[in-house]
């Protein structure tokens, strides 16, 4: 099969007023994004890969041991990060369900204090990658970070939230203030009700 570039679920100007510009949409998601869907199709091209999931891609080309990882899980995973980032995103007004604050509560103590790993987790992230809110296999949440294109799915998670932190997320509105990006976007721009229906 071959992937392709999913459209933005919003225009490309409706977060600026949220702090994260049409500049950065048209970067992030029509360059950025689409050179992942591009590259991917060419890496699984006449492979074993080229009918699987996104999915199954990612959990079968990623590699723990590996210092750097392949062509293939770079690109897929990237797309697939990225698919699950716009949706995570809304320009208009999002409150927390119930059942999402509960959950936060109960692993993190408040919600303030999830805010506050996720954002250290994106901040202390070396270099290109992510942080995550995630669900982990016995059910319990937890804030994790991975670089480059890493995400939960290679460690058996379910990814509820995920922040990306390579420089083309951010330095366009936020220069290098990685940590006043990262309070912006759990203060302004994440879909709450998206990230309940993921649990």
């Amino acid at each position: 099969m071959s992937f392709s570039l999913p459209d933005l679920p919003y225009a490309h100007d409706a977060l600026a007023a949220k702090g994260m510009s049409a500049e950065t949409l048209e970067f992030h998601h029509d360059l950025h994004h689409n050179a992942y869907v591009t590259n991917g199709n060419k890496a699984i091209e006449g492979t074993a890969w080229a009918d699987k999931s996104l999915e199954e891609i990612i959990t079968g080309t990623y590699d723990a041991t590996a210092v750097a990882q392949n062509g293939i899980f770079n690109n897929i995973s990237q797309l697939w990060n990225h698919n699950q980032f716009w949706e995570m995103m809304t320009p208009n007004a999002s409150s927390m369900p119930s059942e999402l604050e509960s959950a936060l509560k109960d692993s993190f103590g408040s919600v303030d204090k999830f805010k506050e790993e996720f954002a250290a987790a994106g901040a202390g992230q070396f270099g290109s990658g992510w942080c995550w809110l995630v669900k982990k296999a016995d059910g319990g949440l937890a804030v994790t970070k991975t670089e480059n294109g890493v995400n939960p799915l290679c460690f058996g998670q379910t990814a509820l939230l995920g922040c990306d932190v390579w420089e083309h997320s951010y330095y366009i509105d936020f220069r290098n203030k990685r940590p006043v990006y990262l309070t912006n976007f759990l203060d302004n721009l994440v879909n709450w009700e998206n990230v309940a229906s993921r649990m």
